[in-house]
């Protein structure tokens, strides 16, 4: 499974269009409005590397609103369960709560 992370730039007016739009698109799982230089991110899950051609170009492009993105591709994933272990890391209990 391939994540990818793209940041996107939106018209001002259609921020709010744009990101449903996004959240309408085959493989985004998640879509959210963020503070910031970028106004939405988004959360690609795609069973192939191949395929995320097809999903930022193909699809993206033809989503309005949007004026600029940036594709990140994750290496690696780290659960919830994960990060919470390791920012407890010398924490006693009663801290890691």
């Amino acid at each position: 499974m391939v994540t990818a992370i793209v940041m996107v730039q939106a018209e001002r007016q259609r921020v709010q269009e744009t990101a449903e739009a996004l959240a309408g698109v085959p493989g985004v799982r998640e879509v959210y409005s963020v503070t910031g230089e970028w106004d939405i991110v988004a959360i690609l899950k795609i069973a192939r590397y191949e395929d995320l051609d097809d999903v930022v170009t193909g699809h993206l492009r033809k989503v309005e609103g949007i004026t600029r993105t940036q594709t990140m591709l994750a290496f690696r994933t780290y659960n919830e369960a994960l990060l919470d272990q390791g920012f407890g890391v010398g924490l006693d209990e009663s801290q890691n709560r």
